[in-house]
């Protein structure tokens, strides 16, 4: 029986509030990894999404590399 059969088993046997919590508990673990995956450039991208507004005015141009 491999792992994902394992876990099926295992879940089976919990009552429905049980098995939520280790559903969430799946979701948070994909979260987690897709973030560490990103890495710092995902958190950068996200960032700089929000953060062009106010980077790129015309008061600010003096500060901008050549």
């Amino acid at each position: 029986m491999d792992i994902r059969e394992q876990i099926y088993s295992e879940t089976q046997l919990l009552p429905d509030s049980l098995a939520k919590e280790v559903l969430h508990f799946i979701e948070y673990i994909v979260m987690r990894h897709r973030l560490t995956l990103q890495g710092k450039n995902g958190l950068k991208e996200a960032q700089e999404t929000v953060m062009n507004d106010i980077w790129d005015n015309p008061e600010d141009e003096v500060w901008n590399d050549a």
